[in-house]
């Protein structure tokens, strides 16, 4: 850190100072130090601390100084700027600012005042002295030096140094090069168990969040060490203070030559011994006032045993340091006990005030180191600077964690999907070394398994293949979502905390979409994932042929996801995915859900984790239970997907049992109700005696004989179960949720609806497919005569497009409506209605593609109808103003009307443009005229704007930025102004050469004859000539220009002056000129090109009341059109802009009149004249002239004075007319004056101010 320099020299005084109520001392007593002056007398103190007299040399003051408040003990203050040098407890001049509230001040006594508070008490004017020979003073009782911080200290090569008149020396003060630092270590426990390690090394140890390394590998911090253990059992300590017992003790006390201080350490536990000393400040203050660097040698000494002392340390200390520096030596102790620590000072002590090295032995600490070496804990040791942190910083480690044991025909991806599984061959059982992987099943395994931070689950208790089933699916690759592929399911966990074993495993079960349950004295792992059907059931196996079902309220179904998810990228912090169900939000509103994906550093794996949520609720929500005997009880199971046959909801009986089999046929119990279509493609499944269940197609039936294509593997059964599906009646497929015995051989059963579909929806954003299961009800027709309607509608403070879409249909065989819509090249959303009518809204342009279905109360669909709509939207251009009209208000303004836009997109949040031109002839365009004022909110009917002559112009334009397709405008005309003066119309255009101003980025075309805005490119730049197409803007048009008038006004006096712009300008596109055209003229679209509108110019002025001839202050730069203002002088400028690098501005006509209102002034009362010259003042002056504006004294106000008594004889003279009065003589017949009482008014133009 760079330290502020206190520079030296003759006559400061900035910087450092007080506020004007501070009491200095003096002879007298104390004075406040904003009445003091240069001579006067005030009490001074020398090197030594003696007090005198001394004189003021120059008093400073400063205005809008930062002032600080800084309190002392004895309920005393003094506020100064944090920069004033003061005394401090050292005997050292240093800023009051950098004092800390251990730090004291040295009052008048030389008593130590201790600082007790800081307070900011906002900005203020302050004063400092230059004080005579030491340049010092007494303020609020504090002995204080007359220099600051950034300041020169004032008297330095002043009064006492004689010279023979040369230049005196700027005495300086160097930096500070010496600071105090301390080290921070930690120790950080991150995993118990052996782990891979750091993924990258220090780039992967993260300090506030920040890398220790970048990944070029450049540091972010200095002076820091790392050590890293992964936890093996045979791993060595981390050596240093990681683990040291620390016992601290106070010396406190300053070492001189010839004094040492010794202590005695009697603890032989103890390893080593840190000494720290202390230097209150290191410096010089040189002869000629500069302030430099010093050093001092000291030495640490160590007696074993009294065996006679040895350096160990031998140090000399050297640079700057202002403030406070202490510094700590390490000292390893290889003796006999009792140990003395002794630290001498080698260098002399000072003799001067002006040389700064005092020695302090400050503390020593007594260190016992204990190594510890941790076995199967994985460590990280830190070791850094703590100058650069505030407090001991968060740490964040990236790691591949835990070794986990996986099988042996595995291998672990360590570069494309880091930690995922690969399989090759097929396994044979065994497991391979233990070795890092997030594949979530084998850490699970781990986990069980594992006595010292696992359950320590037996692991013959364990099936490992239904472990290697449930890694096989997760670690297939499925679409990330960005394009890429990934695991289908990792986990990278952390767990820190102790839970009940059953906690953790459904924890990370539900990381894989698992559960597990103990059963037959074994943990069962299941996966949600596609299945076949394991069992068949129907009436013929389920008590009572009876199937209960169930399902969910629909405000218990949630429609949108929240999804909480680790990401590398913000180091472990919690991101939200956001999954939304779009048909059901439509349908039912936003009901959330909110989801922590634990273990989860993957946005896709949250994404599909937040969708398998919504889908399953949305579309999985029947339950069903039933019960079974004990031949069905002993085989169902949890997780096990089952086909249901229920005759209920199928409208046919389509299950039963087997009388008799062969592998090519089977003779069923009965062929009641069972109906099948052959034609609808059947198939029939049936339980064979190993337990599983095959499934053929139907070639025939013949009573109760069904004929297979193709054999069995062996003839079913007598007894077994068998169902039979077609394309037009499906079973029913349920995945078991549980299985409870309830007595009696029966087994109650609860399972919940399973769509196998549900997958590729999630993993491949494909449609939900629903089976077929009744027959109940026939397919409605199809939808007919499909039409809508566009229209714009108001959502808070949005504009948005909806449509209309309706059709005809006769509502047989119908429950609903499904309609899918989508624009342009968009994803397809769904709605559902009873009617056959549907608003859509949120829409925009572009073509909009609908689709609509009936569908029967079984959700069996018709055939598709669509069609096709071409939306405009919101790209139409606005309606054009209509009845747009002008009146005056006052001198100055005028209210300009208009109808309301009919545009909806305009009235919300749109804009109504207004612009100006001073052409009155009608000539003007939209283009080629500027804004008047700016934009107006769209909704609005009206705006008050300035009273100029003209062509006035108005545009809607709506939320989307277009504007309406014609200007609609008006023209204001003024009548000859009688009264008022014109005492400056000036134009820029009409000088010769025309516009001779400054120019920034703009320059006067001859060949357009007018003032434009240049290119952003120089013909230098040009590499081949023939493919410029413009020569006078070369390259993009700037976005911006500036020209100022060459010309003040000066009025000679501050006057109230009325002034208008005159602007008549042209926008165009530089390159679209007709010589730049080279097509076929008949060709060609127009001849005027496409309309620029995305340029624009304004008028500004700035004023002063100082004489412009001379040095004079201007204020702010205004923009304006008309009005009054109050000045002396004006200056002018105009702002050139263009929003688009093709588009031009240009300025044919560029100036302003300035105009005198017509005053008259009349007397107070009456006036005695006197009997001598009465000399009138006008209360205001009037504007008479001056040499550059119609001559000097040529509109002198004409005076009328009317005597009141006037005698026989007697005659008025009234003479020395001028802009502030007149002169009034009454004569009688001699020519003597007379006393008289008169009134006057005076006629005149402007009125000073």
């Amino acid at each position: 850190m760079t330290q502020a320099k206190y520079v030296a020299g003759a006559g400061g005084g900035g910087g450092g100072c007080f506020t004007g109520e501070t009491l200095v001392s003096t002879p007298e007593g104390q004075v406040r130090i904003d009445e003091l002056k240069e001579g006067s007398e005030v009490i001074s103190f020398d090197d030594k601390g003696n007090t005198h007299v001394a004189k003021v040399l120059k008093v400073h003051v400063h205005k809008n100084e930062q002032v600080f408040r800084y309190g002392f003990w004895g309920d005393e203050f003094i506020d100064a700027t944090p920069n004033h040098w003061v005394l401090n407890q050292y005997n050292a001049f240093v800023a009051i600012g950098s004092l800390g509230f251990d730090d004291c001040l040295i009052d008048v006594m030389g008593h130590l005042r201790p600082m007790m508070s800081r307070k900011d008490i906002g900005t203020a004017t302050v004063y400092n002295l230059t004080v005579e020979r030491q340049h010092t003073f007494i303020a609020n009782n504090i002995r204080v030096h007359n220099a600051g911080i950034g300041q020169r200290i004032a008297g330095a090569g002043g009064g006492g140094r004689k010279s023979g008149g040369g230049s005196s020396h700027t005495p300086t003060e160097a930096d500070d090069t010496l600071q105090s630092v301390q080290f921070a270590t930690v120790l950080d426990l991150i995993s118990e168990g052996e782990i891979e390690g750091l993924e990258n090394g220090n780039k992967s140890i993260f300090l506030q969040d920040t890398p220790v390394e970048n990944a070029d590998g450049s540091n972010n911090f200095n002076n820091f060490s790392v050590s890293t253990r992964n936890g093996t059992q045979t791993q060595t300590h981390i050596s240093g203070d990681f683990r040291s017992t620390l016992s601290e003790q106070q010396v406190d006390a300053e070492v001189t030559n010839g004094s040492p201080i010794t202590r005695s350490i009697t603890d032989t536990d103890v390893d080593r011994i840190r000494v720290t000393l202390t230097i209150p400040s290191l410096r010089i203050v040189e002869d000629d006032g500069d302030i430099t660097g010093h050093s001092v040698r000291i030495k640490f000494q160590v007696q074993y045993n009294g065996g006679g002392y040895n350096d160990v340390i031998d140090d000399t200390i050297r640079g700057k340091s202002s403030a406070r520096y202490q510094r700590d030596y390490m000292i390893t102790l290889s003796g006999a006990f009792p140990v003395d620590i002794r630290m001498v000072r080698v260098s002399a002590d000072e003799s001067s005030t002006r040389r700064s090295s005092s020695t302090f032995f400050t503390s020593y600490t007594e260190i016992i180191d204990e190594k510890f070496r941790y076995p199967n804990s994985a460590l990280v040791g830190l070791r850094f600077d703590s100058r650069q942190f505030s407090s001991v910083p968060s740490r964040k480690y990236l790691i591949r964690g835990i070794k986990v044991k996986i099988p042996s025909n595995a291998t672990v991806d360590t570069t494309t999907h880091l930690g995922r599984i690969t399989y090759s061959g097929v396994w044979d059982g065994t497991f391979s070394a233990a070795t890092w992987t997030n594949d979530p099943a084998w850490c699970l395994y781990d986990l069980l398994i594992n006595t010292r931070y696992g359950a320590g689950v037996p692991e013959d208790t364990l099936d490992r293949y239904d472990f290697f089933a449930v890694s096989q699916y997760c670690n297939a690759l499925v679409d990330d979502g960005k394009g890429g592929q990934e695991p289908r399911f990792s986990l990278n966990m952390l767990i820190n905390s102790r839970d009940e074993v059953f906690n953790v495993i459904k924890q990370l079960t539900a990381v894989f979409r698992g559960i597990a349950y103990y059963g037959s004295g074994s943990l069962v792992l299941l996966q949600d994932k596609p299945t076949d059907a394991q069992y068949l059931l129907g009436p013929a196996n389920v008590v009572n042929g009876v199937f209960s079902y169930s399902g969910t309220a629909q405000k218990a179904r949630h429609t949108v996801a929240v999804v909480g998810w680790q990401s590398y990228d913000t180091r472990g912090d919690t991101e939200y995915e956001y999954v939304e169900d779009h048909d059901a939000v439509a349908k039912y509103g936003i009901i959330k859900k909110d989801i922590k994906a634990v273990g989860t550093y993957s946005q896709g794996q949250a994404h599909r984790l937040g969708k398998w949520t919504l889908l399953s609720e949305q579309n999985l929500t029947e339950t069903c239970d039933f019960s079974v005997a004990i031949e069905s009880g002993i085989i169902l199971r949890p997780g096990m997907v089952v086909d249901i046959a229920d005759p209920m909801r199928g409208g046919t009986r389509r299950s039963g049992r087997v009388s008799s089999a062969t592998t090519e046929n089977i003779t069923v119990d009965s062929d009641t109700d069972l109906s099948v279509d052959l034609d609808n493609s059947p198939t029939i499944s049936v339980i064979m005696p190993t337990g599983l269940v095959e499934t053929k197609n139907i070639n025939s039936i013949e009573g109760t004989q069904i004929n297979f294509a193709g054999t069995l593997s062996e003839a079913p059964n007598a007894g077994a179960v068998y169902l039979i599906d077609t394309t037009d009646i499906q079973s029913q497929k349920f995945r078991v949720l549980s299985v409870a015995e309830s007595g009696n051989g029966v087994y109650g059963v609860s399972a919940i609806a399973y769509n196998e579909s549900i997958y590729a929806a999630i993993e491949e954003d494909v449609s939900l497919t629903t089976r077929d299961i009744t027959n109940l009800s026939a397919t409605p027709a199809a939808p007919e005569a499909l039409t809508g309607t566009e229209f714009l509608y108001q959502e808070g403070q949005t504009v948005h497009t909806g449509f209309d879409f309706s059709w005809s249909h006769d509502r047989i065989n119908t429950n609903d409506f499904l309609v899918k819509y989508k624009l342009d090249n968009d994803n397809f959303t769904t709605l559902v209605t009873s009617n056959p009518s549907i608003t859509l809204r949120a829409l925009r342009a572009g073509t909009l593609s609908v689709q609509v279905l009936a569908r029967n109360y079984l959700g069996k669909q018709s055939t598709i109808s669509t069609a096709t709509f071409t939306l405009v939207g919101k790209t139409a251009v606005p309606a054009d103003v209509q009845n747009l009209s002008i009146e005056p208000i006052s001198a100055n303004s005028a209210r300009l009307r208009w109808d309301q836009t009919v545009d909806l997109d305009v009235k919300v949040n749109g804009l109504v443009h207004i612009k100006h031109s001073n052409l009155t002839d009608g000539t003007a365009t939209w283009p080629n005229s500027v804004d008047l004022i700016p934009a107006v909110a769209g909704n609005s009917t009206e705006a008050i704007v300035p009273l100029v002559a003209g062509e006035i112009f108005a545009k809607f334009e709506d939320d989307l930025g277009n504007k309406s397709a014609n200007a609609t405008s008006v023209i204001m005309q003024f009548p000859d102004t009688l009264g008022r003066l014109a005492v400056q119309t000036r134009r820029e255009d009409l000088d010769s050469p025309p516009f001779q101003g400054t120019k920034t980025d703009c320059f006067y075309d001859e060949d357009l004859d007018a003032l434009i805005i240049d290119g952003d490119e120089q013909f230098d730049d040009q590499a081949e000539v023939d493919t410029i197409s413009s020569f006078d803007t070369l390259g993009d048009i700037l976005s911006s220009a500036e020209y100022q008038f060459v010309n003040a006004l000066d009025l000679g006096a501050r006057f109230s002056l009325d002034i208008q712009r005159r602007f008549v300008t042209r926008a165009f596109f530089p390159n679209d000129l007709i010589d730049s055209r080279t097509a076929n003229v008949d060709t060609w679209n127009d001849f005027d090109g496409t309309e620029a509108d995305a340029v624009n110019a304004k008028l500004y002025f700035r004023s002063t009341n100082d004489d412009p001839s001379g040095s004079p202050t201007y204020g702010a730069w205004q923009e304006f059109i008309s009005g009054t203002f109050e000045a002396r002088a004006f200056q002018f400028k105009a702002e050139l802009s263009s929003s688009d690098i093709a588009q031009n501005i240009l300025i044919d006509e560029l100036g302003y009149e300035a105009t005198f209102q017509r005053r008259q002034e009349n007397s107070n009362g009456t006036i005695a004249s006197g009997t001598s010259t009465k000399s009138v003042t006008f209360d205001k002056a009037f504007f008479v002239g001056t040499a550059s504006l119609g001559g000097s004294n040529a509109y002198l106000p004409s005076v009328a004075v009317t005597v009141q008594n006037l005698g026989n004889g007697e005659r008025l003279n009234v003479s020395n007319v001028s802009a502030t009065g007149f002169d009034v003589d009454i004569l009688n017949s001699s020519n003597s004056p007379v006393n008289r009482n008169f009134t006057y008014a005076a006629v005149g133009y402007g009125k000073a101010v």
